[in-house]
């Protein structure tokens, strides 16, 4: 199965688009641009979804659901908004369809059944979630207002790939409202905090926070916050924002609240989001030419138990055994598959679990049984050792927070190795043709620099991390003055 794959150093995008099909991930659908994500694929995201779920209701954050639909007059009530999402929306203009008269068996849009007015599909919540906290917010009492959504939405993308870029995409959207200035910009930074913690402690892949030039910000938004992670390609990967909106979808939903000395003000606002990109983020950070490897917090199986046996006298001395580790491992919170299926040779279900990246697997025959021992494989490292069945639970967990620990410092590693800090044009230019990955140079801040490098690079200012020092420097581009490096890079 894995020999199959397209090695990433021949073409790391059709290494990519194989492994989500191989590995039954997701796959085209029948409407172009859209994706089927399988069940393997989705059990990843319900995990990614159920963490975050957690840590957004610590926060204490609550979930809603809003509509599909958008009119079209509340879309573009905030007008950056509007604009920085109008060519990528699907309209509803006409509400149903008829036997076309002229092709028999086929049907038409009802001329007649036009809408009065068109319906955006969502690309994004932030005009129908204001013009309805318009009723929600009356007092100071009401405040802040703190609501999360899971949902799909829809972007109607020309060129697209499985999970990182797809019309339409599951994702979740904060919509927060605030009495205050500072508790909005607190409230966004805390969000990206959530992100990062999330993408590092389970994802095993680091990223750099940092703040969006202001080309590079959400349509709407004073400030945008960003996680940024780096692929074993060398590219950039946007792995979650935050926006700090001002009091802009306030004013233009007319959203104010009365304040404790009976004054009216209009709120401050957040919005803030990740996608099923992050499953491309996952897929890309720590997977290899065999296939996927999956950091165990995220893995649907983290454990997979082949038996090598002949006849069902010996399946059932192995089962015996079996049942016992599977019993203890899902105990303590591990979740096992016992692979008994007679449809497939052992060193094919081998090949299998190894394409599907699942953590650890444990081998058990005959001899196993006589030697009171197993073998267990790592997938990240693809290292075996022989365990005593007495040990083996305890070999398991241990190795599981190893090789989550592990992944993270590959992928540490990898950026530290990929990332440049250059002085001049030139070297500029050198890395990002030659080694790849983040570079760390001065800008004088215009979007008029920021637009050239791009055009004669290809590289994007990634953030302008929150940890940078202030110094002294020349714009790498203009030479002229600049008080802090930014991150450029090629991205997806």
């Amino acid at each position: 199965m894995s020999k199959n794959l397209t090695k990433r150093e021949v073409d790391y995008s059709k290494w990519y688009n194989e492994l989500v099909v191989k590995a039954d991930l997701a796959e085209n659908s029948a409407v172009r641009g859209c994706m089927v994500i399988k069940p393997y694929g989705f059990a990843i995201w319900e995990k990614m979804q159920a963490e975050l779920d957690r840590m957004f209701k610590e926060t204490g954050h609550e979930n809603a659901y809003f509509p599909l639909f958008v009119p079209k007059s509340l879309f573009e009530a905030e007008e950056k908004n509007a604009e920085g999402f109008a060519k990528e929306c699907a309209v509803v203009t006409h509400y149903r369809l008829q036997n076309d008269p002229d092709n028999k068996g086929k049907l038409r849009v009802d001329p007649e059944a036009k809408l009065e007015e068109e319906l955006v599909v969502r690309p994004t919540s932030e005009a129908i979630i204001w013009n309805t906290y318009r009723g929600w917010i009356q007092s100071y009492r009401d405040l802040p207002l703190l609501i999360n959504q899971w949902a799909n939405v829809v972007r109607w993308e020309m060129r697209t790939r499985l999970f990182l870029r797809t019309a339409e995409f599951l994702w979740q959207e904060g919509h927060t409202a605030h009495a205050t200035k500072k508790e909005a910009l607190i409230e966004a930074r805390q969000m990206q905090d959530v992100y990062a913690e999330f993408a590092e402690n389970h994802m095993a892949m680091p990223v750099i926070k940092g703040a969006k030039s202001e080309s590079e910000r959400f349509a709407g938004a004073d400030e945008t916050y960003t996680i940024e992670a780096l692929m074993q390609d060398g590219k950039a990967l946007q792995a979650g924002t935050s926006h700090f909106l001002g009091q802009n979808f306030a004013k233009a939903f007319d959203v104010k609240y009365t304040s404790k000395e009976g004054k009216q003000e209009y709120v401050w606002a957040t919005s803030w989001g990740v996608s099923t990109r992050l499953i491309g983020g996952l897929i890309m950070t720590h997977s290899d030419d065999l296939g996927l490897v999956l950091p165990p917090k995220l893995a649907p199986i983290q454990v997979v138990i082949v038996p090598i046996y002949k006849g069902e006298e010996q399946l059932e001395a192995i089962s015996a055994k079996v049942n016992v580790f599977v019993k203890e491992l899902k105990e303590k919170g591990i979740s096992v598959k016992f692979d008994t299926r007679d449809t497939y040779r052992p060193g094919a279900k081998f090949a299998e679990y190894e394409l599907k990246g699942v953590p650890v697997r444990i081998a058990i025959g005959k001899r196993d049984l006589e030697s009171n021992t197993v073998e267990v494989a790592r997938r990240d490292t693809l290292e075996k050792q022989t365990v005593s069945q007495d040990d083996v639970v305890e070999v398991v967990s241990n190795l599981l927070e190893e090789i989550q620990n592990n992944l993270f410092d590959r992928a540490i590693n990898y950026r530290k190795e990929h990332t440049t800090v250059v002085n001049t044009f030139e070297e500029f230019k050198d890395a990002i043709e030659n080694v790849g990955g983040f570079v760390s140079a001065h800008w004088d801040g215009t979007a008029e620099t920021e637009d050239k490098i791009k055009e004669l690079t290809k590289a994007t200012i990634r953030c302008i991390p929150l940890d940078g020092k202030i110094e002294e420097g020349k714009c790498v581009f203009t030479g002229e003055k600049s008080t802090q490096r930014v991150l450029f890079a090629k991205a997806y």
